[in-house]
């Protein structure tokens, strides 16, 4: 008898969507909502099969599950399971990659266009009766700009930053990329021409992070690369917190040499109350839903199955520890 339990499944399912192609797989299937870290183990039992999208699972989780034979993430970021004790124990770890390239590249645009066109802001400034009391057929209480003929600065040219590259493109702007020293995966003749780091930065007017957070790219938006950038520059992060560090940022926000930052991430989840960040009138915080389009989440379950279904068939894919 075969038992599946997730552990955390409202995050990625909070009633929307159905587990049915995951359920069906198994003859058990138990989801909690969310556990608390106190009751992992509890919450696992005598599953061989466990589903976890933030839940931590560490060795010590891991050693004492012994039934334990699969953890399927349910999300591209692993670092939620240690893999190395899962692979020194023979247990197989699945992710989910890519499922949601073009929810996380639309969100990455969305929050530079509100930056520039400041359209919840002025439906906020509507509802406040801002325009009633304004002596003018229209009003604007805050500068707006276009974005064609600007130059936007991706750093991480994998599958996401080509994603908005290509957004990027359409509505005008000029594109540049750094990828560090990998080439992109299946570029073509419209890829965005690579420079290197100190280059993109001096000439973006707009930079977007969209690399993985690895040991070289921790902090790699710090006081030092800030200030080979462009006066009044924008700085958008829709991949990983730990990317920037936040005092540089506020720092440089609250000096003006960066103009404007909208992230989707931070380097604690949920914030800490005295994250620098908060607050900023010229920071726009979003509470990482760049993949949270139920579009995008209908895929991330439909491919957690089928990574359920070909390891219980013998032939796992998406294995990030076996």
């Amino acid at each position: 008898m075969t038992a599946l339990v997730i552990l955390d499944g409202n995050t990625v399912n909070p009633g929307d969507l159905s587990w049915e192609p995951a359920s069906s797989l198994v003859d058990e299937f138990t989801v909690y909502p969310r556990v608390p870290r106190a009751e992992i183990l509890e919450r696992i039992g005598d599953a061989e099969l466990i589903m976890t999208n933030k839940t931590p699972i560490e060795e010590a989780t891991l050693r004492d599950a012994p039934r334990l034979k699969y953890v399927g993430v349910l999300a591209t970021g692993y670092n939620v399971v240690d893999a190395r004790a899962a692979t020194a124990r023979g247990i197989t770890v699945t992710n989910v990659p890519a499922y949601g390239t073009r929810a996380t590249a639309q969100h990455a645009l969305a929050m530079l266009l509100e930056i520039s066109n400041r359209v919840g802001h002025h439906d906020g400034a509507i509802r406040d009766g801002a325009w009633k009391r304004s002596p003018d057929f229209c009003f604007w209480d805050y500068p707006l700009f276009e974005l064609a003929g600007k130059t936007l600065g991706v750093i991480g040219y994998g599958a996401i930053g080509r994603a908005v590259g290509q957004i990027a493109a359409a509505l005008g702007m000029r594109v540049l990329a750094f990828n560090g020293d990998r080439p992109p995966k299946n570029a073509d003749e419209n890829a965005a021409p690579l420079v290197n780091f100190t280059e993109l930065l001096s000439l973006a007017d707009v930079i977007s992070l969209h690399c993985p957070l690895k040991p070289e790219t921790e902090g790699i938006i710090n006081r030092a690369s800030i200030s080979g950038m462009k006066d009044g520059v924008i700085i958008l992060n829709a991949a990983r917190g730990g990317l920037v560090v936040e005092e540089d940022l506020a720092f440089a926000l609250r000096g003006g040499k960066v103009a404007y930052a909208a992230v989707d991430v931070l380097s604690s989840e949920p914030p800490r109350a005295d994250n620098p960040l908060l607050g900023l009138p010229n920071c726009l915080i979003t509470p990482h839903i760049a993949w949270a389009p139920r579009e995008t989440r209908r895929r991330l379950i439909a491919v957690a199955a089928d990574n359920l279904r070909l390891f219980l068939q013998g032939t796992p894919q998406n294995a990030v520890a076996s």
